[in-house]
């Protein structure tokens, strides 16, 4: 990650992730507040593309995960089936 580039959004300092095979930001987003968690994509069975980024919420400077995801059907299978460390 130290070659990767910093994105800003309105709301999001955003690192990507090396294993992302899509390096686009979707339009559903899910904020984990697990910044050391190790997130294993594949194992969500997900429909669509999905990318994930080392977060900084701007709003509270928050550190965390973003998980975007194409689909609503996969923010809400990746909601329903997350469970934190």
């Amino acid at each position: 990650m130290a070659t990767a580039k910093s994105i800003t959004t309105d709301d999001y300092k955003l690192f990507p992730s090396p294993r992302n095979r899509h390096r686009t930001i979707f339009l559903h987003r899910v904020f984990v507040p697990y910044p050391y968690m190790l997130i294993d994509m594949d194992s969500y069975n997900l429909k669509g593309k999905h990318s994930l980024f080392a977060a900084c919420r701007l709003a509270d400077n928050k550190m965390g995960q973003l998980v975007t995801l194409e689909l609503l059907e996969d923010e809400l299978r990746f909601k329903e089936r997350f469970v934190p460390d």
